[in-house]
């Protein structure tokens, strides 16, 4: 429910991982008392990738009442006004056979990667989306850097990504690179523009969009250049709060 003087005729969306907090790091407490003043204004939403529990150890374990919107897996998982109001689920969707051939191509190419570190949890399986970690998603923080800057000198996701578009044309899927270690796979038309449908039944007048990686093969890249949201690219959480108070805090 907005709080009472809300324009509520516009809704502020922002991703997670970039955008609010350090990647894969906890909010800290001003991003927090951000949030809190811009949720006096205007309608606010997050949209992220991960699921529901990763947003939460980022933003809190209170987050789906500290914000109107929670969109984890870009929508797929989805809470408004604290509750759950809806839920998809890729395996019903795409079906076991093409799940596991998918799967199954995945690990053997990454068998084949040789990395100065390798950890666990290649595969995320998540409702809405699948994870790919070449390094693992269970790498400490340093290990994570580390895999970073040699993915920024090697490019082992955009060749990752590369051969998987080709192995799967014609599937249905889409690959999203965003975050440190990882990508994403899921079925045509579930990135972060899924969760524009759920909230256009509340009739926006403008809905703004806060996002780092807005570069086409990024993961903020269909919502950010989406016709029924005003992008705002950002290169940290600090740059966000920066532009919020030009726009909504004067």
């Amino acid at each position: 429910m907005a709080l009472p003087g809300v324009d509520t005729t516009t809704l502020c969306l922002f991703d997670v991982d970039g955008t609010l907090t350090a990647a894969r790091q906890k909010a800290t407490p001003e991003m927090h008392e951000f949030l809190k003043r811009l949720r006096q204004r205007v309608r606010v939403g997050v949209v992220g990738g991960s699921d529901l529990e990763k947003i939460k150890e980022q933003l809190g374990n209170d987050v789906v009442d500290k914000v109107d919107y929670v969109f984890a897996e870009n929508g797929l998982v989805a809470y408004k006004d604290g509750k759950l109001v809806s839920v998809q689920n890729i395996q019903a969707y795409l079906g076991e056979d093409l799940l596991q051939d998918f799967i199954n191509f995945s690990l053997n190419y990454m068998a084949k990667i040789k990395l100065p570190k390798k950890r666990g949890t290649f595969i995320e399986f998540r409702n809405g989306m699948l994870n790919i970690s070449p390094v693992g998603r269970s790498c400490s923080q340093e290990e994570r850097i580390e895999f970073f800057e040699l993915d920024k000198k090697e490019h082992i996701r955009d060749k990752f990504v590369a051969v998987l578009r080709e192995q799967f044309a014609g599937k249905g899927l889409c690959f999203s690179i965003g975050g440190q270690i990882s990508f994403d796979v899921f079925p045509d038309g579930w990135d972060k523009r899924y969760c524009l449908g759920i909230v256009e039944k509340d009739c926006y007048e403008k809905i703004h969009f806060f996002g780092d990686k807005t570069k086409p093969g990024g993961n903020d890249y269909e919502i950010y250049a989406d016709p029924r949201t005003s992008g705002h690219e950002v290169s940290c959480p600090e740059d966000t709060v920066r532009i919020c108070e030009e726009l909504f805090l004067k």
